[in-house]
């Protein structure tokens, strides 16, 4: 991975730190949109369910936020038993993760361009594995809003209005 200087490491990680709140806002309309008593639905069995994904997408980003603000990558964590409904995943999150934003909105770039090890794998800043946690959300947020529609459930607009939705008039934003 390419290695970067603390300036660039600042700006990427201001750049992404900024990405991942907005992307939230729509994961969360995604997630919020998965019928509690569907929650179980898999489109395969080797899939997870709508519910495990939910889980997935939120619990590995306060992953990813705990081991770059740590520089070491923490133990995954699972579901808390008060997490029972799509509607808990948002709620944990919303409690756990601000926190965790600032904290490494507030590191320095020399911390943010030092180099982690991921797994044996490969090497890269701590602001590029930021960028990671991005991409990977996204990712699984596609997955996720797969499902919606076979469980009965209505698409929210992601980058724009879904197929569920009507065009709003010129000039109104479609939310």
């Amino acid at each position: 991975m390419e290695i970067l200087t603390a300036e660039q490491a600042e700006s990427l990680t201001g750049l992404v730190l900024g990405g991942l709140q907005n992307e939230w806002q729509t994961t969360r309309k995604v997630i919020l949109a998965i019928p509690a008593e569907k929650a179980s639905y898999r489109p395969d069995e080797k899939s997870r369910s709508a519910m495990e994904l939910a889980w997935h997408i939120a619990a590995s980003e306060v992953w990813f936020l705990e081991g770059v603000l740590a520089g070491e990558w923490p133990k995954e964590a699972g579901m808390p038993e008060e997490v029972r409904t799509p509607a808990d995943i948002v709620t944990w999150y919303e409690r756990t993760a601000p926190g965790l934003i600032e904290k490494i909105r507030a590191l320095p770039g020399a911390v943010l361009a030092e180099t982690m090890d991921f797994f044996g794998l490969f090497r890269a800043s701590r602001a590029l594995f930021l960028h990671m946690d991005w991409l990977h959300v996204v990712h699984h947020r596609g997955q996720l809003s797969t499902y919606l529609r076979p469980m009965g459930a209505k698409v929210p607009s992601i980058y724009g209005p879904s197929g569920d939705q009507e065009m709003p008039p010129a000039g109104e934003s479609a939310g």
